[in-house]
């Protein structure tokens, strides 16, 4: 793919200074002057193509890596942030919010937080009645604060995803039955024995330290048996490496870490049970077939659909993906995109996004071609899938799994065969959320979009009841 104009003047900037090299130096090595360096590091000239080349060259850089769109995640963050009503006086441009992102990420964030803490203030203090307690308005939610951070480190551990891969070749997992070698592993390397839980048990999973048992529900289905069974391989076997990550990701409360300390030994066990280059190189091969993968591997389709948005490993990146696993009632619930697509932070997904379609169409993988406002267009995926317990009177919450890529590299999924992408006329207009959507003429519209003045014409009445100016 050509790569566009790229403004990284902090990650060159960085990356000179972490080679305690003067501008002078730095601009000599790779090749150029150091004016044209201080006018990079300073985004006020994009970055060539043959700088890219020499980065990489002389400092073994991954030029995907240092070109990635990981700034898209927090320019969508703030262009949301700064869409509220509470900045109506102030239109930063496009080119702006790219300079706040690229050159202060810290203040962006800081920025994020502040209108996060806003928006909660606002919200419990219009739902208060007679009574207070509970939170602090103004205190950020230990849930979504772990939400960000995953959402800002591209969704991917490193140390938790090389260490869980090094174990994955030792148990020789991804070649045979998952489950013998995991009961093994606990069996010889911590002593722990794994029976099946009683008929009337209704935990998943339950460990005895003092007894070392680990008990796993009788009636669970076999991918999250073996996955429940790498979380407890992540607790016993990646606890150092986990308790360093929290350290470095410096949470406000306790709470924060604790539900963090279990994403993160989440995401150990995923990268066990689905080892990156044995996992991103079976995708390769059958070209992202999910329901092919979930059979190879003997996992879940949220597991694959979930782990393919992980493939992130800087100079072995898969397919930039987006992933979202939304309810009935619309609620995003999991959500990363190394994509341009960016989830809202507040609000519903737009409803014409075709994830909505997948409740009417169970047991199916249904096919979007979509464009955003933005003119970026999307292969998009959705399926519905049904958790929890087996039986009649068990609770099965359902879901609707969101997959997809950006057009250009439609070719490396099974599900772009037969569709016609060079059709314009075959993509459907979708946004991201409708208080921020800036389509003026959708009839699918929920709520009118922030910072845009409405127009009442009591003569004309049309699909949505005002027109947007």
């Amino acid at each position: 793919m050509a790569i566009g104009k790229l403004f990284i003047g902090r990650k060159v900037r960085e990356l000179r200074q972490a080679s305690h090299a003067t501008q002078a130096q730095f601009a000599d090595k790779i090749g150029i002057s150091t004016s044209y360096l201080n006018q990079i590091e300073n985004n006020q000239r994009p970055i060539s193509a043959a700088v890219l080349l020499a980065l990489a060259e002389k400092f073994g850089i991954d030029i995907a890596e240092l070109s990635s769109g990981q700034n898209d995640r927090l320019l969508s963050a703030l262009t949301e942030a700064l869409s509220d009503p509470l900045f109506e006086q102030y239109s930063p441009s496009l080119q702006e919010l790219k300079l706040v992102t690229q050159n202060a990420p810290g203040i962006a964030h800081a920025l994020i937080d502040c209108h996060q803490a806003y928006r909660r203030n606002s919200e419990q203090l219009a739902s208060y009645d007679d009574r207070f307690g509970g939170t602090t308005p103004n205190e950020t939610t230990s849930y979504d604060e772990v939400r960000d951070f995953f959402h800002f480190v591209d969704n991917y551990i490193h140390e938790l995803d090389v260490e869980a891969e090094n174990l994955a070749a030792e148990l020789k997992l991804g070649e045979g039955d998952s489950h013998a070698a995991l009961s093994t592993c606990l069996d010889r390397r911590y002593g722990v024995r794994v029976v099946r839980g009683e008929a009337g048990d209704e935990a998943i999973r339950r460990f005895d330290p003092a007894s070392r048992i680990l008990t796993i529900s009788r009636y669970a289905a076999a991918p999250t048996r073996d996955f429940q069974l790498a979380v407890q391989i992540a607790q016993m076997h990646a606890a150092p490496k986990i308790e360093q990550v929290l350290k470095q990701a410096g949470f406000r409360t306790e709470e924060a870490v604790e539900i963090c300390r279990l994403g993160l030994e989440n995401y150990f066990a995923g990268a066990l049970v689905l080892p990156y280059r044995i996992f991103q190189q079976a995708a390769r091969d059958l070209r992202h077939d999910v329901e092919l993968l979930a059979a190879r591997f003997g996992a879940s389709l949220e597991q694959v659909c979930h782990r393919l948005s992980t493939l992130q490993r800087p100079g072995q990146k898969g397919v930039p993906i987006f992933f979202a696993r939304i309810d009935r009632a619309g609620n995003i619930t999991k959500r990363h995109s190394a994509a341009r697509l960016q989830f809202a932070r507040f609000g519903a997904a737009c409803p014409l996004w075709n994830a909505h379609q997948a409740f009417e169409m169970p047991g199916r993988i249904i096919r979007q071609l979509a464009e955003t406002p933005d003119g970026v267009r999307y292969l998009c995926l959705a399926t519905q899938v049904n958790k929890g317990s087996v039986g009649f009177r068990a609770s099965q919450p359902s879901y609707a799994l969101a997959l997809g890529c950006e057009i250009s590299y439609a070719d490396a999924f099974v599900y772009a065969d037969g569709l016609d992408l060079n059709n314009r006329a075959a993509y459907d207009p979708i946004g991201i959320s409708c208080r921020i959507c800036e389509r003026t003429k959708c009839t699918s519209r929920a709520v009118p979009p922030l910072k845009r003045k409405l127009v009442v014409d009591h003569r004309l009445r049309n699909a949505v009841p005002y027109e947007i100016e």
